[in-house]
């Protein structure tokens, strides 16, 4: 599938410093990949690496968030990341975002040889075999895992990452003991969790793991961040984050 074959659209985050184009039906990005970005502790000079950008919108964002920064976004399906790469070009961030084709299972030589100051992924949510999948290809490669399994993208942010270095993910809460637990298994300490919560009192739904490869301290878990207000609202820590490009963790 190519871009030629669905309608384009432009979408504008952090307050309108950062331009997305993306499907106009099936797969659309959300305030995931944004939150993914603010929690990657990446400086001035320092690398990171996306697996799995989609249409950019979190490699952008960090980017947009972090001045000198030099992100390589790798992307499996050739629609989103031709979409990447019109967002790079409409943004002005070439020299410093590269979209890369390839796939976790079978990363390429830049991503095996790894030295990756900081790795961030958003993978597909749902477990292969627990729901019934999306028949839009482009949705369905988005939410749903295929032949890589949560802990293959996992083993690829391993292998991508410096020693030193971080990888943070954002996925379902429900998903945390997993994440931990996997994280710790390749070597990745000092974990931060920080639960999404849609509002004062509610149950997260969402969740950003973050762990530094190589270091020995547990985890520590944050207070959650409350989303929305109860009139639905943003709450003031997210709008921080949503339009003023403020970090978390």
């Amino acid at each position: 599938m190519s871009v030629a074959d669905f309608g384009v659209t432009e979408t504008r985050l952090l307050g309108g410093r950062v331009v997305v184009f993306q499907p106009a039906k099936g797969y659309r990005t959300a305030i995931d990949a944004v939150l993914l970005a603010a929690a990657v502790p990446a400086q001035m000079g320092e690398s990171a690496l996306e697996l799995g950008t989609g249409v950019g919108a979190a490699a952008f964002a960090l980017a947009a968030r972090v001045e000198g920064v030099h992100v390589t976004a790798l992307e499996r399906e050739a629609a989103f990341a031709e979409l990447a790469k019109k967002g790079v070009a409409a943004n002005g961030f070439e020299g410093r975002v590269v979209v890369i084709p390839g796939d976790v299972l079978a990363p390429p030589k830049i991503v095996a040889d790894g030295g990756f100051d900081h790795v961030f992924l958003n993978p597909p949510y749902v477990a292969a075999g627990t729901s019934r999948p999306s028949p839009d290809p482009l949705k369905r490669a988005a939410t749903v895992e295929g032949e890589a399994r949560f802990e293959d993208w996992l083993k690829c942010a391993a292998m991508a990452c410096k020693a030193g270095g971080t990888v943070t993910v954002i996925h379902l809460a429900q998903r945390v003991p997993e994440i931990v637990g996997g994280m710790a298994a390749l070597g990745f300490g000092a974990q931060e969790v920080l639960m999404l919560a849609p509002k004062a009192g509610g149950k997260p739904k969402r969740a950003i793991i973050r762990g530094r490869l190589g270091a020995t301290a547990g985890v520590t878990e944050h207070p959650p961040l409350v989303l929305h207000e109860a009139n639905g609202d943003y709450t003031a820590a997210t709008e921080n984050v949503l339009r003023h490009a403020e970090s978390l963790l």
